[in-house]
């Protein structure tokens, strides 16, 4: 039988973390996750959204808090992160983090990596190191290989450009690393301090 992690898709996992900010309707997680353009990573629809938090629901790892009717508003209820919510997405993002064969996770456990300490997610991102490495290794040598068995560069296209793209992670990722190894670069919610006037600002809209 899957894991509540194993069935985590990534939109379930952007919801959990949003409720690791605080408790929220539906409504405010679509409007917040519109607004920071979070819709770049996963397809966020009004029918997506609702059957996932019922999903989530389900599984125990959301909880009702309460419903509330505003005029002629619909009645609108509103989550809060369970204990095993907020273990579900750590999981999710340590199980995603190292990976190399899921790129579109990759991006969202990213974005969420903020949620671990900052030590494990230098040591997860150095095992991803490791593995573009041996990919980018794999794709230069090969490149390489078949020049010198003199095919031609059109039918190598596709091998160099993961080549080049490769090497530019590596060069980004080598800067990340070096950014976390620095203390002083903030990390955490206890390291980046209280909400500041624009988040709060930017909640209180979402809820209207």
């Amino acid at each position: 039988m899957k894991s509540a992690v194993d069935r985590l898709t990534p939109l379930g996992t952007m919801v959990l973390a949003l409720l690791v900010e605080g408790d929220m309707h539906p409504y405010e997680m679509m409007r917040l996750m519109r607004g920071r353009r979070e819709d770049r990573l996963v397809s966020i629809t009004n029918g997506t959204l609702y059957h996932t938090v019922g999903r989530l629901e389900r599984a125990g790892l959301v909880a009702q808090v309460r419903v509330d009717r505003d005029g002629n508003r619909p009645e609108r209820t509103t989550y809060t992160l369970t204990d095993e919510g907020a273990e579900a997405v750590r999981e999710w993002v340590r199980r995603e983090l190292p990976r190399t064969d899921h790129p579109a996770e990759f991006r969202i456990a990213l974005a969420e990596a903020h949620n671990l300490d900052r030590a494990e997610v230098v040591d997860l991102l150095r095992a991803r190191r490791a593995g573009l490495e041996g990919q980018y290794a794999l794709h230069r040598d090969g490149r390489e290989d078949a020049l010198e068995r003199a095919v031609p560069e059109v039918y190598l296209l596709e091998v160099e450009r993961e080549a080049v793209l490769l090497e530019t992670e590596l060069r980004w990722l080598d800067g990340l690393l070096d950014r976390l190894d620095d203390q002083s670069f903030p990390w955490g919610a206890d390291e980046l301090g209280p909400s500041t006037d624009t988040y709060l600002s930017e909640r209180k809209a979402a809820r209207l």
